[in-house]
């Protein structure tokens, strides 16, 4: 029954007035095995639902025509046919089994996450995402690139705005790749359409699906779960590379892990200049924090407090430290601890406690930032 189907929607598929199915307005075709068989299964049942439509609305407006009063036609006087009843059920089931046929493979063969050469865990967050490559010590944040200048319309927009990230997912072609979702906070959704591939990230919970990317190229998603405030800023960017060429990026992100932990180190015993950090910590304002707490750090009244003139910028600076790295149970405030470098870190505070009138002149130095970090965990054993 299966060629039988595939052989019915090939010869409608071919039709010229059916070749706008491939058009924009439609479901696009994607680059994986299961993308495409998704996309045939919704052509092959839109068709039959259009053939239905046409054969219903033929007999309909055929009996409106031949049977209608000015003719002379007299209504028949029946009622409780039970061939009728048979035919009018009869029918329908059948139709839904052949729609029911092809359409459960498809989804057993998407749930079908065995068998993986690469499993990657991914995380969603208000509003990024982090990235883990499981067995490879390998991993790190996507997070929304687009410059708060075209948000704000101060620049004009760019051919990707609002669906390019600092650092994609970075997958093979030709493996299958498999996805554990989850949340940090509230859900979440992973969907990028080339792969067929929509699949929720709830707090607490791990769910699973799965990617074989047949196309090397850049492909492009969003969150799809109203999720907060910047749901609308939370992009989905997955580079999908020759597996020769993924091994060697892998290789080389284990290799840039190591150099920054060394690099991270040696900032212990290094005075960096006020300017420098200043700069390091507006790239990271305006990438982590102006979301919420704005450029200006006047924040949103009643939402997200201003940073001008606040108390814990004005005050102990250890405090202030803290509260980034650890956040703020109960709101928005995340933690940061794994998500920025000491000297980003370090960058930031003296941003913040240097910026919108808050003159303290101070300079928080890296080997601080580490000092807090050890603080904490000794308080914490």
């Amino acid at each position: 029954m299966n060629k039988y189907l595939s052989l019915v929607s090939a010869l409608l598929l071919t039709n010229p007035l059916v070749t706008y199915g491939n058009s924009a307005f439609n479901m696009r075709e994607g680059v994986t095995d299961i993308s495409q068989n998704v996309y045939q299964l919704h052509m092959t049942i839109f068709l039959i639902c259009c053939a239905i439509g046409v054969v219903v609305f033929a007999v309909m407006f055929w009996a409106m025509i031949h049977h209608r009063k000015s003719k002379g036609a007299e209504p028949a006087q029946f009622h409780e046919s039970t061939k009728v009843e048979i035919l009018w059920t009869a029918i329908p089931f059948l139709i839904l089994v052949v729609m029911a046929i092809p359409a459960t493979k498809t989804l057993i063969a998407m749930e079908d996450v065995s068998k993986a050469d690469l499993t990657i865990k991914v995380t969603g967050s208000q509003w990024k995402w982090h990235y883990e490559y499981m067995g490879h010590d390998v991993d790190f944040y996507s997070v929304l690139s687009t410059p708060m200048a075209q948000i704000n319309d101060q620049e004009a927009k760019a051919e990707n705005y609002l669906l390019e990230v600092d650092k994609p997912l970075v997958i093979p072609t030709d493996r299958k790749v498999r996805f554990l979702m989850t949340s940090d906070d509230v859900i979440h959704s992973w969907w990028v359409p080339d792969f067929a591939v929509k699949k929720d990230a709830n707090p607490g919970f791990i769910n699973e699906a799965w990617t074989r990317v047949n196309e090397a190229g850049i492909y492009r998603g969003q969150c799809a779960e109203l999720c907060g405030k910047d749901h609308g800023f939370m992009p989905v960017v997955v580079d999908a590379r020759p597996p020769e060429e993924f091994d060697s990026w892998l290789q080389e992100a284990k290799q840039q892990k190591l150099d920054e932990a060394a690099a991270s180190a040696a900032l212990l015993d290094q005075t960096l200049s006020k300017e420098e950090l200043m700069e390091t910590g507006e790239k990271v304002y305006m990438a982590y924090c102006a979301a919420c707490h704005q450029p200006t750090g006047m924040g949103l009244p009643g939402v997200f407090p201003a940073l001008k003139n606040s108390p814990i910028v004005l005050g102990d600076v250890k405090d202030h430290i803290d509260i980034i790295l650890h956040g703020k149970p109960g709101t928005a405030m995340q933690a940061f601890a794994k998500q920025l470098s000491i000297k980003e870190i370090a960058g930031v505070v003296t941003f913040k406690r240097n910026s919108w009138g808050n003159d303290l002149d101070q300079v928080i130095q890296p080997s601080e930032v580490q000092a807090r970090i050890d603080a904490n965990k000794e308080a914490s054993q």
